[in-house]
């Protein structure tokens, strides 16, 4: 197909699938976050480059572009894997094996989790209901996350890590078998591409929560409806129309640091820094900050007094970390604690001439968190960040901790 052809044509700029034939036959399906930029991406000069010789081969015997729109990226890349299933275009598979392809899959359980499955280990087991096949393993991973802060499910991993998960809102509550069963439920119809008959069914129950007075999960089901009315998914294929690779990610990054503070009785005091960006978190940039001069910050302990150590503690932490410079600065920072670590935080920032966002995570007896403190707005708006940086915090933290008392020990 010559680029006169192309040009004739009135690509949307819109999220959507695209379909290249050679008279009925369908030689390539794929997604787009724009599919007037995507599909102008084919008819570039440097198209072996960046898509190689299968790619320029399907191009020059393609004869029409069609295309269908969809209501976001996460549906287009759904749609996708629908019609690949459905058409097996040639030049899909010639791109990639399908035994690399990913499927969504429900299992056969009293409670079903849903995973994602590699197509060479597809054969070998049994699931209730079967997605796929997915091209790209990141962007179906990226959906995935989407998916489930909308209809929370279980996973392969939710056994290890089930009180976490239910902070962040990606784990249900157990207790409540049907609605669990909902969820899966609507799931299903997703990857099916009903997510109308979905809305129909959530406005139904938001109706039927309100009449029984059970607010509380009209609540939820409201929160579910204006997700699923409002997905924010273009950063799963961004970029894709510049020929940028796979994984490639052009949107702002929103970084988001915590912090937190470990010690047994004043002794062997750390503290340590956590990353969390644009929702992930980011392991590689977590930092550590050891004793100087004696057995807490600063040689500062003050006997029987572990909230003063705390604070301290903090308080050298984020000048000896804000005076690096060269680490790209965050955009929010998460304290362990209340308005005293707050206030410390807010003097440091002052001290150094610096505009960072400021908000806590306050614990209950058990040491779970109850409440977020700070900017209303970003408490609301990083609920799920905040939660995940300062769980992480703590984490790495305490194992920091029982690794120096251990060093003690033995020294």
């Amino acid at each position: 197909m010559k680029i006169v052809a192309f040009k004739k044509l009135k690509f949307p700029d819109s999220p959507g699938v695209y379909f290249f034939l050679k008279g009925k036959e369908v030689l390539y399906i794929g997604k787009a976050t724009s599919l007037r930029d995507r599909v102008k991406s084919y008819f570039g000069k440097d198209l072996i480059e960046t898509r190689g010789p299968i790619i320029l081969d399907m191009v020059f015997k393609a004869d029409k572009i069609k295309w269908k729109i969809t209501d976001s990226v996460l549906e287009a890349l759904i749609l996708e894997a629908e019609l690949i299933k459905k058409h097996q275009p040639k030049y899909n598979t010639k791109e990639k094996s399908d035994k690399s392809f990913n499927y969504v899959c429900i299992t056969k359980e009293k409670l079903p989790k849903v995973i994602v499955v590699r197509g060479n280990n597809i054969k070998h087991l049994v699931f209730n209901k079967i997605f796929g096949p997915f091209p790209s393993n990141s962007q179906l991973l990226g959906g995935m996350k989407i998916v489930r802060r909308i209809f929370p499910f279980l996973d392969d991993k939710s056994k290890n890590y089930m009180e976490f998960y239910r902070q962040i809102n990606l784990a249900p509550d157990l207790n409540d078998r049907k609605l669990y069963l909902q969820n899966i439920k609507n799931i299903k119809l997703f990857f099916s591409g009903e997510k109308r008959q979905i809305l129909r069914n959530l406005k139904k129950q938001m109706i039927g929560y309100s009449r029984e007075h059970e607010f509380e999960k009209a609540g939820e089901t409201k929160r579910q409806i204006f997700a699923l009315q409002h997905i924010n998914d273009v950063a799963l294929i961004k970029g894709q129309s510049l020929g940028i690779p796979e994984r490639t990610v052009l949107d702002k990054v929103f970084r988001i640091e915590a912090y937190d503070i470990a010690h047994m009785g004043g002794k062997n005091m750390v503290g340590v820094m956590t990353v969390v960006e644009n929702g992930e978190v980011v392991k590689s940039e977590y930092k550590k900050f050891s004793a100087r001069g004696g057995s807490a910050f600063g040689g500062k302990t003050v006997l029987g007094d572990s909230k003063a150590n705390d604070i301290a503690a903090l308080k050298e932490v984020l000048e000896r970390r804000l005076a690096h410079k060269e680490w790209a600065y965050p955009g929010l920072i998460v304290v362990d604690g209340g308005k005293a670590q707050i206030n410390i935080a807010k003097a440091v920032l002052v001290k150094m001439g610096l505009n960072i966002e400021i908000v806590s995570v306050v614990k209950d007896e058990r040491h779970k968190a109850k409440a977020i403190m700070g900017d209303k707005e970003f408490a609301l708006k990083y609920k799920k960040e905040i939660l995940l940086a300062n769980s992480e915090a703590h984490r790495f933290a305490i194992s920091y901790h029982k690794n120096m008392r251990n060093k003690s020990f033995l020294s």
